[in-house]
């Protein structure tokens, strides 16, 4: 019995994070939404847990669960969206969740069931002088200054989805609709199809991008698009504009 681990994967939910920000739970889940619907991250699973701040015994409320190495990255990048002076707390908060796992989770006596619950307690406790300390020196942090921080970030994500969608549209490669949108053209919806195939006999491979309706779109070389549909993408996509992709994103 001694060696029972804890073999569940790690996890942290929205309302956690809510609740480690000191923000509101459905402007954590709107964060969430927005980040995962510009492919910055994977949109975890939710599901329903009990609602602590109902009166209610039975009242639940939707969260989403952030699990494993993927979870981990994903809900540092939200928090240092939602509030960035909190992104060390939560990178803590994930290594006491690592600490912890390989930790025997049965206690086997009395003596051991009331140490567990006494270190449970000092955890809870030092955790809420934590928030507590981190409420007093939020609070002397001026709020042009706080307000600065959060549209620097802000405006580097912004910057980046931008960057990527425009590898999807210059003289190496080009998605679909981007080029559907120069041309005027529609092609039909197997078109991947050909330039796969080209791809596949060449031995490379299309780049991903940012797309703001789908969400992750392959972006297919300049050699696929000649040869599949007599297309040249050098005429499609002046020097101009690939220079200024080239010195942001150095683009060979």
């Amino acid at each position: 019995m001694s060696n029972i681990m804890n073999m569940n994967a790690m996890s942290m939910t929205s309302q956690e994070i809510a609740d480690l920000v000191e923000s509101r739970h459905d402007n954590v889940r709107r964060t969430i939404e927005r980040l995962s619907k510009a492919g910055v991250i994977v949109l975890p699973p939710m599901e329903e847990v009990k609602n602590n701040q109902s009166l209610s015994p039975n009242s639940k409320t939707a969260v989403y669960v952030f699990t494993g190495e993927q979870g981990k990255r994903d809900s540092i990048i939200v928090v240092a969206q939602l509030s960035p002076e909190f992104t060390a707390r939560l990178v803590d908060r994930w290594q006491e969740l690592e600490a912890q796992q390989g930790r025997p989770i049965i206690p086997q006596s009395l003596p051991e069931a009331l140490r567990l619950a006494a270190d449970l307690a000092e955890r809870n406790e030092a955790l809420a002088l934590e928030r507590d300390e981190a409420v007093r020196t939020k609070a002397q942090i001026g709020s042009k200054r706080e307000a600065s921080a959060m549209a620097k970030a802000s405006a580097a994500v912004r910057e980046a989805d931008r960057l990527r969608g425009e590898l999807g549209r210059n003289q190496h490669h080009a998605t679909i609709i981007a080029v559907e949108q120069v041309t005027g053209q529609k092609f039909p919806r197997n078109a991947y199809v050909a330039l796969r195939k080209w791809c596949k006999s060449k031995g490379v491979s299309p780049v991903e991008v940012v797309d703001e309706r789908y969400g992750m779109v392959k972006a297919w070389p300049a050699g696929a698009w000649q040869a599949a549909f007599d297309i040249d993408l050098k005429l499609l996509f002046g020097a101009p504009f690939l220079h200024v992709v080239e010195t942001r994103v150095g683009v060979a």
